[in-house]
């Protein structure tokens, strides 16, 4: 191993103690999402990224940097895509934070794949290995493999609520008054073309974007934006494009880039729907998850990751450096 990854995974572990798990500033009524506290500034809002994993509906770990790398690729992300598509974002006053602007935010989260993977319940893979061709209103071929690429790019639309996602067709979408038709057609329109983009940036970095999910919102003034997070490793599937023919050729699951091999692990340990207590994340894929999330902030961005020196408070950062937003 190289003394510059040595370093990295030094750094990664020291920071361990001191992960983001949760936030409790006085700025206004916070609301605690699966991984985001969000503090209500008035017509704007605070956004804190924190360093929780979560899947199957729970929290699974705490893993080091992973706030930062969250925030600093979706900022990136916004940046790139605001000519395609607006957003929420106002400004980045500290890697962890972003000021946006209020919206009432559509209560149905975009999924779009480009191809047939996954290993949760909800996943496209798991429902077609179990028979189900017709998902989320879109009909799927007979001899689709695991990991292979779709015909086109699809949108698997989910509720959001309070227990468990559920996947919904559009005419249920609007049949079931989550959404007006309008509103859903030119949201879902926008997820196509986020897409599409980031696919193609994604290329022409060495990656796949297998799938992604997307959440827009309406503003004070009715415009449809984009919110939340853009192709980051929590919100995304990522594969490294090098291996993927040969490890397909191979029967080899494709090298991935995202936070997939701690769902499989979790998956493999304990029955993370049911039980009520689940293991412990081995340190040691909790520092190779971390590795991964900024490998990937570095490799879609071309910025190097800055990493906190010694003994650090990121709470305390973050209070020092929101005073003029809040």
């Amino acid at each position: 191993m190289s003394t510059l990854q040595e370093t990295k995974q030094d750094r990664i572990r020291a920071a361990i103690p001191f992960c983001l798990s949760e936030t409790t500033f006085d700025f206004g009524k916070k609301y605690r999402g699966k991984v985001r506290d969000t503090y209500d500034l008035g017509d704007r809002l605070m956004i804190v990224t924190t360093d929780r994993l979560t899947a199957f509906d729970r929290s699974l770990a705490l893993i080091p940097y992973k706030g930062q790398v969250l925030n600093l690729t979706s900022a990136w992300w916004f940046e790139q895509t605001s000519a395609i598509v607006p957003n929420h974002l106002i400004t980045i006053p500290d890697p962890n934070v972003m000021i946006v602007k209020k919206c009432t935010v559509f209560p149905i989260e975009f999924v779009v794949r480009g191809f047939i993977a996954g290993s949760t319940d909800t996943s496209l893979w798991t429902q077609y290995a179990k028979g189900v061709r017709d998902y989320c209103g879109v009909h799927f071929r007979e001899g689709l493999k695991k990991n292979t690429v779709l015909d086109h790019p699809v949108l698997t639309p989910t509720t959001k609520e309070t227990e468990h996602d559920r996947p919904i067709a559009p005419k249920e979408i609007i049949s079931e008054g989550w959404m007006s038709a309008k509103d859903w057609e030119i949201a879902s329109n926008m997820a196509l073309q986020l897409f599409q983009f980031g696919s193609k940036v994604a290329g022409e970095h060495g990656l796949i974007l297998v799938d992604t999910k997307y959440e827009f919102g309406k503003t004070a003034d009715g415009q449809i934006v984009l919110v939340d997070e853009i192709h980051t490793p929590d919100s995304s599937r990522y594969w490294l494009r090098a291996s993927y023919d040969e490890r397909m050729q191979n029967g080899q699951s494709p090298d991935h880039i995202d936070k997939e091999f701690m769902r499989l692990w979790f998956r493999d340990h304990c029955d993370p729907y049911r039980d009520a207590v689940l293991p412990v994340a081995p340190e040691s894929l909790v520092v190779t998850l971390a590795e991964r999330y900024i490998q990937l902030y570095e490799t879609i961005t071309g910025n190097t990751f800055v990493y906190d020196q010694g003994v650090f408070d990121v709470a305390k950062r973050i209070q020092k450096h929101v005073v003029g937003y809040v």
